[in-house]
């Protein structure tokens, strides 16, 4: 359903720009503005499943996104569909990395694990192509809004099922491993190189505006790097005062 909507935006972007009066440039964000949290969250949103449980991640994600895809229905202007658009993005982000994650737990042999990551990659793959398919039908049959509400009760029933099938997990801790600053430089990064790749659409790999913006995000990686490097010194410190004293003891 994440990937599905992905694609199953493209064939009505007629019919939304006709609807609601997106200018050209404004229209191509109805889907673009999807990717961008999406990419950019993936990696933030599974270490937020490893410290408060998969499970617990997977079904905010579902819940956030089925609720975004109502949002998208019901916009009447640009602005509310962009909004919803960028929230169901990042609903889809995180449901994502829940859904990888439950695999490798659920998996944990080697062989099975490679055929249940084969499954989803599949299952990802088939639900872009549908979105594509789907997309002409709704819209030709119904109405363009139907492509987002189709996902209401599909999603509704699969959170209700996930509360009920999937098993309990505790995480590690919000208190283990967090580090904020690490997590919003490289989400930033992210989220800024994703723009960055989009941006090209319109100016070129070799404009001053794309290399403006991709330094910008190599600058965010660089000051993550400088950050990661300090930290492991400070935790080498307090290890080696710990043993000291210890030693002292």
């Amino acid at each position: 359903m994440v990937i599905l909507d992905g694609t199953i935006v493209n064939v009505a972007l007629p019919a939304i720009q006709r609807d609601l009066g997106f200018s050209p440039s404004g229209l191509a964000w109805v889907v673009n503005i999807y990717l961008v949290p999406f990419g950019g969250l993936l990696l933030l949103s599974g270490r937020l499943g490893d410290l408060v449980g998969r499970k617990r991640v997977f079904v905010a994600g579902l819940a956030l996104f089925t609720l975004a895809s109502l949002l998208c229905g019901l916009a009447r202007d640009p602005a509310t569909l962009l909004a919803s658009r960028f929230v169901q993005g990042v609903g889809g982000a995180v449901t994502s990395a829940g859904t990888l994650g439950m695999v490798v737990t659920l998996f944990p042999e080697a062989r099975e694990r490679a055929r249940a990551i084969g499954v989803y990659s599949f299952v990802q793959s088939a639900g872009g192509s549908l979105g594509l398919l789907a997309g002409g039908v709704l819209t030709q049959a119904l109405d363009w809004h139907w492509i987002f509400v189709v996902n209401v009760p599909i999603g509704a029933a699969a959170v209700l099922a996930a509360g009920r099938v999937l098993a309990p997990e505790r995480g590690a801790g919000l208190g283990r491993g967090t580090d904020a600053a690490g997590a919003l430089l490289v989400t930033s990064a992210l989220m800024l190189g994703v723009y960055t790749i989009i941006e090209t659409a319109a100016h070129g790999w070799a404009s001053a505006h794309t290399a403006g913006l991709g330094a910008v995000a190599v600058a965010l990686l660089g000051a993550l790097e400088v950050l990661t490097k300090a930290l492991d010194v400070s935790v080498g410190d307090q290890a080696g005062r710990e043993a000291e004293e210890g030693f002292v003891d």
